[in-house]
């Protein structure tokens, strides 16, 4: 009869260790690939409470569920198109300060809140800030129904921007920035976030336009 080895109590032992440090090693490195995902994002743009803070101030009244927020996000690369379908980002308006809304035709409340954009765009367009419209009407004739949308109110300066992949507003889910439409984004000069708008609003007031006058305020 061959008589079997007992077992090694202390290769065991080794490989229980080396499992273990195995596994705190790739939770070390999963942890870090988490962090710095996080400080590039802070990165993108600095931290600007102060600014926030003004802009917070200012929204009052109709502009109440504006928040200030300035925590470091950056919009610059968010990409869309053209009516034309030309490619632009956030980055083609560098120097301007920007009001983005995000709407779709089927949308009610952003139906609703349109005029009232086109008339502070009206007002306020110019070299130094911008209404800029995003529309997130997907699928086919998305666009149609939107540039439709647009013709038949006459809307004097909101022209047909689009992202019919809805990766841009995808972003803005994955960031908690945003949950529903319609949802509006300030942002200074270079594309940083200053405050959100999370629902519609009545932007061709004075307390929308005390908003957008410290806005340009900030940027000169």
């Amino acid at each position: 009869m061959t008589d079997m080895q007992a077992p090694n109590p202390g290769a065991t032992s080794r490989v229980r260790l080396w499992v273990i440090l195995g596994l705190a090693g790739l939770a070390v490195a999963i942890a870090a690939w988490v962090w710095l995902g996080n400080a590039g994002q802070a990165k993108e743009c600095p931290v600007q409470a102060e600014e926030a803070a003004a802009i917070g101030e200012a929204a009052v009244g109709e502009l109440a569920a504006l928040n200030g927020t300035g925590e470091g996000r950056g919009y610059a690369t968010m990409a869309f198109k053209d009516a034309g379908g030309t490619a632009m980002t956030i980055a083609d308006f560098k120097g301007k300060a920007l009001l983005v809304n995000f709407w779709a035709s089927w949308c009610v409340p952003c139906r609703e809140e349109m005029p009232a954009l086109d008339a502070l765009a009206t007002k306020y367009n110019s070299d130094a800030f911008m209404v800029l419209p995003i529309n997130l009407d997907i699928g086919e004739g998305g666009l149609e129904k939107a540039q439709a949308f647009l013709d038949e109110n006459s809307f004097a300066n909101l022209p047909l921007y689009a992202d019919n992949t809805f990766a841009a507003f995808e972003r803005l889910k994955q960031e908690a920035v945003a949950v529903g439409l319609p949802a509006t984004l300030v942002l200074d000069e270079n594309g940083c976030e200053l405050a959100v708008l999370q629902g519609p609003a009545h932007w061709d007031t004075p307390d929308g336009e005390a908003v957008v006058e410290k806005l340009i305020a900030l940027g000169t």
